[in-house]
């Protein structure tokens, strides 16, 4: 009888288990890393569209113009939609690279997207279901260890995500 029994899984033998076991390594990419590059470069998108719509503390007259002619959104006037796509597409960014109310900016960004997506530009879809992604990992898994969200959940010793 043998005495000496090891505590470790055998070593893959096939092709096919080697490369398993590999793709399983994949599975120790921290969520942490993936909400911050989501958080960041999604806030990037957004930020450099808020950019086009202002000059300094300004809304342009091409921003309005646009809201006028091509983006015309249903029961919003076009001088009100451009100021609040403006604030949005700065405010919300802004919150997400430093991680604070992730999920709340998340989900603000996410419904701009099903607008833009529904009424503006509805063949943009693969585009904006990339976007959608992103902020789905913020709202479905939190922020990660990389936010302001996380420390203050520790200093006040609040649970959950």
């Amino acid at each position: 009888m043998n005495t000496e029994m090891s505590m470790t899984a055998p070593a893959p033998r096939t092709t096919a288990e080697r490369l398993y076991a590999t793709f399983r390594l994949l599975d120790r990419i921290p969520h942490d890393l993936i909400a911050l590059i989501s958080r960041l470069s999604i806030a990037a998108v957004f930020w450099q569209s808020g950019q086009t719509k202002v000059n300094g503390w300004h809304v342009t007259d091409n921003a309005v113009y646009l809201f006028e002619t091509e983006y015309r959104l249903p029961f919003v006037d076009p001088w009100i939609a451009a100021h609040l796509a403006a604030f949005a597409e700065h405010f919300f960014p802004a919150l997400l690279v430093i991680g604070l109310a992730s999920r709340l900016s998340a989900l603000a960004l996410l419904g701009m997207t099903v607008v833009i997506e529904i009424f503006v530009y509805p063949d943009a879809w693969p585009t904006h279901g990339t976007w959608a992604v992103c902020f789905l990992v913020i709202i479905a898994g939190g922020p990660g260890r990389f936010s302001l969200d996380h420390i203050i959940r520790r200093w006040f010793g609040i649970g959950g995500g």
